[in-house]
């Protein structure tokens, strides 16, 4: 018994320790050994930030490393952001929302694109031309992100049960490939994927609402903010560069698009068109966005009815970094 309880702590010891030198949070002179981000398709000031290196070179003079990870959904940059994967991570508000919810230890402190970046799709044979035409139907959605949150809301919005449509849980890609090949009957769609068969399939876009779609977060681990806040300032400060450059640049913007997603240069163009670059500091009106949000959510099930919708999106989003840093820039 007793050298059974030794190897344990000896493996508890090991695991702590391996976790500990994997962190970025793990220094000696108060600053991170590495910087990790996700990159993500649905983000495009991420993929013109990643191509051009800046935040590498800003970090290499103290020597900090930089690590990229592709998030190819929300619900996929929230796991690494939960597992201490990455300390920066590219989400839909609703989807961070959603996680914070659930005791996800981040913070938005960016706003990284005001998008239309997702719609209800259907292909012309299915007869499906309203949201009332989804009963009774097979819907592909990724769960928790910003496409599933629109098709509750599609459907709230409708009079229309979920119970009443079969939701297909399917990541974006997946979901996209499902569509063309008609294994669902509609599709909640999300750019780049939605440009994409939007302009190469016979795919309608058939509901479409700005209103339904949540900002694009740009989220922290708390402990990194806790930890290293003028490193959050430097992350936001290369985000501005390279949202100033994409809104200067939305050709060049596009053609980093379309050779990071193997996708052809109009449908780069029409995801770029979608995006709204102008607003980055986390304000109200993002905080009642997450708010209108929240409530389907709640009657959804999907985040509990008795959760403080108004509280929890005041401890999500913490503006205090971009306004100083977007304010020493200006």
């Amino acid at each position: 018994m007793f050298r059974k309880s030794y190897l344990m702590l000896v493996l508890i010891c090991f695991v702590l320790f391996i976790t500990t030198a994997c962190s970025s949070s793990a220094s000696t002179d108060g600053k991170p050994e590495k910087i990790r981000l996700d990159y993500a398709y649905y983000s495009p000031t991420s993929l013109v930030l990643k191509e051009f290196g800046w935040l590498e070179e800003t970090l290499k003079e103290e020597g900090i490393e930089v690590e990229w990870v592709l998030s190819q959904g929300s619900n996929k940059a929230l796991e690494f952001l939960n597992s201490n994967s990455v300390d920066f991570g590219s989400t839909a508000g609703a989807a961070a929302l959603i996680s914070k919810a659930n005791g996800s230890p981040i913070k938005n402190v960016y706003i990284y694109s005001n998008p239309e970046w997702t719609a209800l799709l259907a292909n012309p044979d299915t007869g499906i031309t309203t949201v009332n035409d989804l009963e009774g139907k097979k819907v592909a959605a990724t769960l928790g992100t910003d496409p599933y949150i629109f098709l509750l809301r599609a459907l709230n919005e409708a009079g229309v049960s979920t119970n009443d449509v079969e939701i297909v849980n399917l990541q974006h890609g997946d979901g996209a490939s499902a569509l063309s090949q008609g294994s669902v009957d509609a599709w909640a769609g999300l750019d780049p994927n939605m440009a994409r068969v939007e302009l190469e399939t016979d795919a309608e876009l058939f509901y479409r609402n700005i209103d339904f779609n949540t900002y694009g977060f740009l989220n922290v681990r708390e402990d990194f903010a806790e930890n290293y806040p003028d490193y959050v300032n430097l992350v936001i400060d290369a985000y501005e560069k390279a949202r100033e450059w994409t809104i200067e640049n939305p050709e060049e913007a596009a053609e980093i698009l379309a050779n990071e997603a193997e996708m052809s240069l109009d449908v780069a163009l029409l995801t770029l068109e979608r995006n709204d670059f102008s607003e980055a500091v986390p304000s109200s009106v993002h905080e009642e966005a997450l708010i209108e949000a929240g409530k389907i959510l709640q009657v959804s099930d999907v985040i509990d009815a008795e959760a403080n919708i108004e509280e929890l999106t005041n401890e999500l989003i913490e503006s205090s970094f971009a306004e100083e840093t977007i304010g020493r820039i200006e």
